[in-house]
């Protein structure tokens, strides 16, 4: 583009990112519509119209305008620095390079696909029967192969899945760290089981907070626990659906669902408090960097909804403050000293369903899925063959068998959506998590009391400004050492389960 100085091209650029930013954003919405207000008879046309806005975005992505655009300002701009513009021509350069291989027809065939297998895997986990989704699954992967065709791979098409979610891991990047953590992990719970079996009290205090509550006062309260933690209500909205997710069309309106189990109070909680955290990753964005479509990854997503879950959420701390309010509002709870609540919230015991584990068999859950994932797309297992396999799985990393598929093999929404090579990014996730509050410590040496107090302005700027206003700027391993200054590591996650369970569990 001869004669355009560079202050003309990211003009332009400005103007196209936006188009597709818009465009993405509605889609997110009509998304967001589908799991909360839409009637289940409007399956085929939503396919259609998120089919429509897909080719679209591909169709913007893949313009070749775009393409010589991009990589005029990447070459102009040089590589090496933390500028925004230079980060933002790499990501979106990425996802040009990425999107030009991929044909358009087979975007809207994916996206249609995903848009009905929701709705089918809805109906098959309420009627608890698999074979009415097998056939909707078996297509994902079969999609999922062939997307990796088109992406490249040099041995394992996993990785191609993999990167989409967190750019610049693989297989082998992911599984060289799970096998570093997994005997550990498997330590800590034999451990903590030879202390449950010797002291009765610890499942005496699970058991306190499996009552009775009713709807509408486990949304209201969870509702204010959201605000607590710093999730803004006047950018933001929270309705229910079958699975809890986070979405919404821009910074300015984010989304987030949570859902109710009348005798379980803590599954709605700590759902909103989970999803708050992705809420307020996304309400943090740098407003200059507004209408840029470069969102970060999924681990990199799952290191902040983690952090307020359980290193905020399930604190000592954080109970200090608002356990009297709790008890006030749930009166169910009046008779449940804070004690209690605090080792009943943070008890472990292996269990069925991966969005209620609690942190330290929660990493077996995400092993199974991502060793399940590989073998699936590598053709080492069947998808009709899928139940078994879960429950095998179950029954030797947690010694629990799921009685059905509904607990079982059904119990997430992430494979009906095409989301295969999502679920490692939930323990890398929460592995940041420990480095970043590390971070926070040492920037402000008494976060620990402003949690006590419910102040969590400050720790909420930290990260603000570390990690969530940077939007997609870095990869996962980049901001790890862009916000704590040292390489991604697990040691500070297994440090603080160590710490955290050895006093709840009184282990030598």
């Amino acid at each position: 583009m001869p004669g355009m100085n560079q202050t003309t091209r990211l003009n332009q650029l400005r103007t196209r990112a936006a188009r597709i930013s818009d465009l993405t954003g509605t889609a997110s919405l009509l998304s967001w519509d589908q799991e909360t207000l839409m009637p289940r008879g409007g399956t085929e046309s939503r396919a259609h119209q998120l089919g429509t806005l897909a080719a679209l975005i591909h169709e913007h992505y893949t313009n070749p305008a775009l393409g010589d655009l991009l990589r005029e300002l990447r070459d102009e701009l040089g590589a090496g620095n933390e500028a925004d513009e230079t980060l933002i021509v790499r990501a979106m350069l990425r996802q040009h390079e990425q999107r030009t291989k991929i044909p358009s027809e087979f975007v809207v065939k994916r996206t249609e696909l995903s848009t009905r297998a929701r709705e089918a895997w809805k109906v098959a986990r309420k009627a608890d029967d698999f074979s009415q989704f097998a056939p909707f699954l078996t297509e994902q992967f079969q999609l999922a192969r062939e997307l990796a065709g088109h992406l490249g791979y040099d041995s394992n098409p996993y990785d191609a899945l993999l990167d989409q979610f967190e750019p610049g891991t693989s297989f082998e990047w992911i599984d060289t760290r799970f096998r570093t953590v997994k005997p550990e992990f498997q330590e800590l719970i034999r451990r903590i089981a030879e202390a449950q079996a010797a002291d009765g009290s610890h499942a005496q205090a699970a058991r306190a907070v499996h009552r009775q509550v009713a709807p509408k006062r486990q949304l209201d309260f969870s509702r204010s626990m959201a605000e607590a933690v710093g999730f803004d209500f006047s950018h933001g909205r929270m309705d229910s659906s079958a699975h809890p997710f986070t979405s919404g069309p821009s910074f300015l309106d984010v989304r987030f669902t949570t859902r109710v189990q009348e005798n379980y109070f803590p599954s709605c909680l700590f759902a909103v408090i989970h999803e708050a955290g992705h809420g307020m990753h996304s309400q943090h964005l740098r407003p200059e960097l507004y209408r840029f479509p470069f969102r970060y990854g999924l681990a990199l997503a799952e290191s902040q909804s983690r952090f307020y879950e359980n290193i905020i959420g399930r604190s000592r701390a954080y109970w200090n403050r608002y356990y009297g309010d709790m008890q006030k509002t749930v009166p169910e709870f009046a008779d449940v000293s804070p004690e209690t609540w605090y080792r009943a919230i943070n008890a472990v015991h292996p269990s069925l369903i991966r969005v209620e584990a609690d942190e330290v068999t929660y990493g077996m859950h995400i092993m199974l899925r991502f060793e399940i994932e590989d073998a699936v797309i590598n053709g080492r297992l069947k998808v009709e063959d899928l139940p078994g396999a879960w429950n095998d799985a179950m029954q030797n990393y947690l010694g629990v068998r799921p009685e059905s598929d509904a607990n079982g093999v059904l119990q997430d929404i992430h494979w009906s959506q095409g989301a295969i090579g999502y679920f490692p990014d939930y323990l890398l996730g929460s592995m940041l998590s420990s480095q970043l509050w590390d971070a926070v410590q040492q920037a402000i040496p008494n976060a620990t009391e402003m949690v006590r107090r419910g102040d969590l302005g400050e720790i909420n700027r930290w990260m603000a400004d570390t990690v969530q206003g940077e939007g997609g700027k870095f990869t996962f391993a980049e901001m790890a050492e862009h916000a704590t200054g040292a390489e991604f590591s697990s040691d500070p996650y297994l440090r603080y389960l160590k710490e955290k369970y050895s006093e709840i569990y009184h282990l030598a």
